[in-house]
């Protein structure tokens, strides 16, 4: 059953599944709460108690906030955890693992660990060189800038299409959904304005953080020319110990959606040692 958690007047929707330590699931851009579907069972199996969170402007959660950087987002994942009664580990990808950075630096007391998935928590910097080397980078980011700059939903499609490169059982029928939610007034201009907003916030509180923090790669993200690098200067840059690194060979940017066995696989163990179970 989707819950509502009003913040400032706005609405912030979720579920919860099982029972348990809390597990908050946090999506990436132009996505929703549908796509952890594939995790959710093994993770409540495992004795946790699972808010599968739709970030402001996506799914069924509400429009027209006055912002929608990591910051805010942020500030939207810690109310959860605060309205659900934590401590919490946040699984969060793409726009939503740089969330979750600055999540664990300003809220230490509510957010045991983080989990970031293709996560985009650094100030980001694009060299012609780079696009000419590698055709998977270099369409990602002409799809990308496409959906940026002219709102276009067929972009944001084959985007998908790229940062898939094998594809879920349930691939056809899934398009169909986020096609049919992407179509929604308003639900683009919160996807543009993702998109503009920088992770250098993310990355400037990467020092701050305190708790244990595992990053997820996949080897043919389209976001990256070399997404492992990505990942290895995110742990470089958090406090030294708190980090470490787990690249999936052949998976895209949603890794959870496309690869859920391995991540849970990951994700297990770092939950055991950081939210008790007792």
């Amino acid at each position: 059953m989707t819950e509502y958690l009003n913040i400032a007047g706005n609405t912030i929707a979720y579920d919860v599944t099982g029972e348990g330590p809390l597990v908050v699931l946090a999506h990436g851009m132009g996505d929703s709460r549908h796509s952890y579907r594939f995790m959710i069972p093994a993770l409540v199996a495992a004795g946790y108690r699972v808010a599968n969170v739709d970030i402001r402007g996506c799914g069924d959660s509400g429009l027209d906030w006055d912002g929608y950087s990591r910051t805010d987002i942020a500030g939207d994942l810690v109310a959860v955890v605060r309205h659900l009664g934590g401590p919490a580990v946040i699984i969060g990808q793409s726009i939503s693992g740089g969330a979750a950075t600055i999540a664990a630096a300003t809220a230490p007391d509510l957010i045991a660990g983080t989990i970031e998935l293709a996560p985009f928590t650094r100030k980001q910097s694009v060299s012609l060189g780079t696009l000419f080397r590698s055709k998977r980078y270099r369409a990602g980011t002409t799809q990308l800038g496409l959906t940026l700059v002219l709102g276009s939903l067929p972009a944001w499609k084959k985007y998908l299409t790229l940062a898939y490169p094998t594809k879920p059982a349930d691939w056809d029928s899934e398009m169909a959904r986020i096609e049919t939610k992407m179509g929604e007034p308003g639900r683009m201009k919160a996807l543009q304005a993702m998109c503009k907003a920088s992770p250098a916030d993310a990355g400037e509180q990467l020092p701050n953080v305190t708790c244990p923090v595992l990053v997820v790669q996949g080897s043919l993200d389209p976001d990256w020319a070399d997404p492992r690098a990505e990942g290895e200067k995110i742990i470089a840059d958090l406090p030294a110990g708190l980090g470490e690194l787990a690249v999936i060979e052949g998976a895209g940017h949603y890794p959870h959606a496309q690869n859920p066995d391995e991540v849970v696989a990951l994700a297990l163990p770092f939950l055991a040692r950081n939210l008790s179970l007792a």
